[in-house]
């Protein structure tokens, strides 16, 4: 701060000058007028001669007592604790018994008090040393708190294993004892069935005995008489044998079933349900009661019946229709929808779901969701490409020709070329994207060449995007333009460095100081003013600083240090592409890396197919284009997008099969995206009511094109009326979109294409117009009168007259005849009218009759009488006013 006088001190303070004056001695401080000056440090003298007399001292608040600055902290940190009484891994416990998070919070609050003594400050220092070591005390807690619970947590896990092995020990005991009783029991059944067999045929011979033919049994045929005596008693041990087995068996069986439950609640999910030993005797004793040689073999009963939910883990990519994740988790499609109904999405069963509601959908079903590894073709070309490395070689920049309209891009670049390429554009604006490579006496460079218009700004961010610097024109008689500062915001978003041709610098009005002045304030500094961005003033119509515009581009190429592999399989991007009515789908390629060689395979996009010929800018064929050349393309199997990556493959089937599924993947995405669409619109139809709605269906030459012409059209859009793009593409008008016009109601545009002989006559037998343009903005203006009139018209109220009612006459004819005084302008006949009463609308009506006198008349000046009869209302009163009045509609535009 400056020294002021006396005077203005003591004006600033408040107090008189004398005072002040007086003050000043008194600190110690000789002044002896108001004129004289005061310095700082005698206004600080005098602040402190203040402050002593007041009873304060330095380092003292206003309240007397030190002051104090306290700061609080909070830490938040969890601890995972398990469930007591986990289950295993195998039930639903496995999900369930997962340990519970516990959050710890930790607040700390310290107070730093400035002080004077040193007593104080060794307090505040032992007091700060005491809350370091409850921190760490209690840091120590918590970590020992952790390694307790992991060890509690292990010795679980290591008891709940020597659990699970006891089990399995346990039931193979069983299961070897089950075997064993089975065959035993399969020993007693053949000699039971021995012993009948020998009992059958000692009960022969006793009859062959009877029969007076039998011939008498030698010695040996008494055999079996010996035998079955011998079998008897073994018949007989058996059958006493049987309930005792029996009844082991059973309680073998209630043992198991017990151990069963048991290692059903230690976590396993399934339980084996077995046919008890005493069922399977009274089968097989019936069997063996029946038929002989019936098949007695012993069989196990192989139902298995879960006990608790099995919880599978369920693929999920990007996109999954609704039947196809219910099979993956085996039940039906209806259980998915009704679970979609829950979270409020009204879907059908082939309707694809993305992936993050799709994972949704899983968990509440109890399931658990994986995402699916991309392990597709695409990855597989991709990995493929990776493993080719080559020699990386120096390769020419590509620069980028930005800036606003009409400020001399590609007359700049014609210059260089030496071309004229900017006299053949429509409206002389450039509405395409172009790539051109020069060779100069500096070296090759490769020029991309951006419109300039607002409804290009897809096709200048794709610019940035693909090249190495950018080289903004600014007209230095016209200086920083809306479409130059979006220019500069792309080059910053893609990272590229900004070179400035300031141009038309042959004309008398240029300044180029002013646009210094205004790029500066979007963070464009010259190296003149200690930025790092290059202006160089050059001239496209005289060819001045031309040359010093190529050495900037390639110093700065030189501190990129642009590499690139030459030898290999090409990879590049598509900059524009478009349809030929001759040569099919054309597509302008920028190679990024790699050689592009005639008779290569390549994907672009959802497109493929083979090079059948590459032409540079010029038309001309070539056999290769290396890294940084743009070449066009014939051959595709489609148009591409511009922007899509390409991309050489050495094998045909897997070029086609990756085009496939990009083209799969491409049409579940749109189809999500309409069943989106169309819901939102449904629901604000709800809401909004009618909306004036202009169909159209868009045709031009390249893709570009297509993109610029929809993004600026659908921006036309607002809440009354909107712009809805049934079908755009590349190339002609043919008949199929005259017939999607006729359905959709859609009005057709064609950019630079024609329409051809069948479109042209389905064209006239339904009635439709077709409109042509060359220029963008024309298609724009167009639009935008038709958007204007679907909106309503606004409707104005103009007061025209006011009457006063003095009397009221009936009549048996007219009803209620108001007898008034025109007070205020005119009263005509079969307008709308208000009658007032007390300044407040009682009735709003038209004007039926009008008279002067006997005489009926169309119109009634101020300060004349007239008798007035209101259509359908009687009550008009003496004092009332009728007010006359005029609706106007107004045509609104956008």
């Amino acid at each position: 701060m400056s020294d002021v006088t006396v005077r203005q001190l003591a004006k600033d303070v408040g107090i008189a000058e004398e005072r002040l004056l007086t003050q000043l001695k008194e600190a110690g401080v000789n002044k002896n007028s108001a004129d004289d000056p005061i310095s700082v440090s005698e206004k600080a003298q005098l602040l402190g001669y203040l402050r002593e007399s007041h009873g304060k001292k330095d380092g003292e608040s206003a309240s007397g007592g030190p002051r104090k600055i306290t700061l609080k902290r909070k830490t938040v940190s969890e601890l995972q604790q398990p469930a007591a009484g986990g289950r295993g891994p195998g039930g639903r416990g496995a999900v369930r018994g997962a340990g519970k998070t516990v959050s710890v919070e930790v607040r700390r609050k310290r107070t730093y008090v400035k002080r004077g003594s040193a007593s104080e400050n060794e307090k505040t220092l032992q007091d700060a040393e005491e809350a370091r070591k409850a921190l760490e005390e209690q840091a120590r807690k918590r970590e020992q708190i952790a390694a307790e619970d992991q060890a509690r947590r292990e010795a679980e896990e290591a008891m709940r294993l020597a659990e699970l092995e006891k089990v399995r020990e346990e039931e193979n005991k069983r299961l070897a004892e089950e075997a064993r009783l089975r065959e035993e029991e399969e020993k007693q059944r053949r000699a039971e069935q021995e012993a009948r067999q020998q009992q059958e045929q000692g009960l022969k011979k006793p009859e062959s005995e009877e029969s007076p033919t039998a011939v008498k049994s030698t010695p040996k045929e008494e055999a079996p008489a010996v035998v079955e005596t011998e079998a008897a008693p073994a018949v007989a041990a058996v059958a006493e044998e049987r309930p005792a087995k029996r009844a082991s068996q059973k309680k073998e069986t209630r043992a198991s079933a017990g151990r069963g439950r048991k290692a059903s609640d230690d976590g396993d999910s399934r339980k084996k349900l077995h046919v008890s030993a005493d069922k399977r005797g009274r089968r097989k004793g019936k069997a063996g009661r029946g038929k002989t040689g019936a098949s007695q073999g012993d069989s196990q009963h192989g139902f298995v019946k879960p006990t608790a939910p099995v919880v599978r883990e369920v693929v999920v990519p990007d996109t999954i229709t609704a039947a196809e994740l219910a099979s993956q988790m085996s039940i039906k499609a209806a259980a998915v929808i009704k679970e979609l109904m829950k979270m409020g999405m009204m879907v059908t069963i082939n309707q694809p779901l993305d992936h993050d509601t799709a994972t949704l959908v899983v968990e509440e079903l109890g399931h658990v969701p994986v995402t699916k590894q991309d392990d597709s073709i695409e990855a597989q070309v991709m990995s493929s490409l990776d493993e080719v490395q080559g020699e990386l070689v120096h390769r020419a920049p590509v620069v980028t020709i930005m800036g606003h309209v009409d400020h001399g891009k590609t007359s700049l670049l014609d210059y260089i070329r030496s071309t004229r390429v900017a006299a053949g554009e429509a409206g002389g604006i450039t509405q395409h994207i172009g790539a051109y490579h020069v060779e100069t006496d500096h070296g090759m460079v490769s020029f991309l060449d951006t419109p300039g218009h607002a409804a290009f700004s897809a096709m200048r961010a794709r610019g940035a995007q693909v090249t190495d610097i950018v080289v903004l024109v600014v007209a230095a008689d016209d200086g920083v333009k809306p479409q130059t500062i979006e220019a500069i915001q792309h080059s910053k978003a893609a990272g590229v460095p900004l070179i400035i041709a300031v141009n038309k610098m042959d004309k008398p009005e240029a300044n180029p100081d002013r646009v210094k002045q205004e790029l500066s304030q979007h963070e464009v500094i010259p190296e003149d003013w200690g930025g790092d961005t290059q202006f160089i003033e050059v001239s496209a119509k005289t060819g001045a600083g031309i040359d010093a515009l190529l050495d900037a581009i390639l110093l700065q190429a030189e501190v990129l240090e642009l590499t690139a592999v030459k030898e290999g399989p090409a990879r590049g991007i598509v900059v524009e592409s478009s349809l030929d009515k001759g040569r099919g789908p054309v597509a302008t390629i920028l190679v990024q890396s790699g050689n592009l060689k005639k008779g290569d395979m390549l994907v672009c996009g959802q497109e493929f197919g083979r090079v059948r010929a590459l032409l540079d800018e010029n038309r001309q064929p070539i056999d290769s284009a290396g890294p940084s050349i743009p070449v066009e393309v014939l051959g595709l199997s489609g148009v591409p997008n511009a922007g899509d990556e390409v991309i050489a493959v050495a094998d045909e089937r897997k070029a086609r099969e990756l085009a496939s599924v990009r083209q799969e993947t491409n049409r579940d995405n749109r189809l999500a995206a309409q069943k989106a669409a169309k819901l939102d619109e449904f629901f604000s139809k709800m809401t909004e009511g009618d909306v004036g709605v202009i169909n159209l269906i868009i045709k031009a030459d390249v893709q570009g094109s297509v993109e610029a012409l929809r993004e600026s059209l659908l921006k036309l859009s607002t809440d009354e009326v909107k712009v809805k793009v049934v079908a755009s593409a590349v190339g002609g008008i043919n008949e199929t979109d005259i017939n999607l016009a006729a359905t959709s109601d859609a009005f057709v545009i064609g950019f630079n294409v024609r329409a051809d002989a069948a479109a042209r006559r389905a064209a006239e037998d339904r009635g439709l117009d077709i409109r042509y343009y060359s220029i963008i903005y024309e298609v724009i203006d167009d639009v935008k009168k038709a958007l204007s009139g679907l909106l309503s018209p606004e409707v104005r109220e103009e007061i025209i007259g006011l009457a006063e009612v003095r009397d009221v006459f009936r009549s048996s004819k007219l009803g209620a005849i108001a007898g008034c005084m025109v007070v205020e302008g005119m009263v005509k006949r079969n307008n709308p009218i208000r009658v007032l009463r007390d300044n407040v609308v009682i009735y709003e009506g038209v004007l039926e009759s009008l008279r002067r006198l006997k005489d009926d008349v169309m119109e009634v000046k101020a300060g004349t009488e007239c008798g007035i009869g209101v259509k359908n209302y009687n009550d008009v009163k003496p004092g009332d006013q009728i007010e006359v009045f005029e609706r106007t509609e107004i045509a609104r535009q956008l």
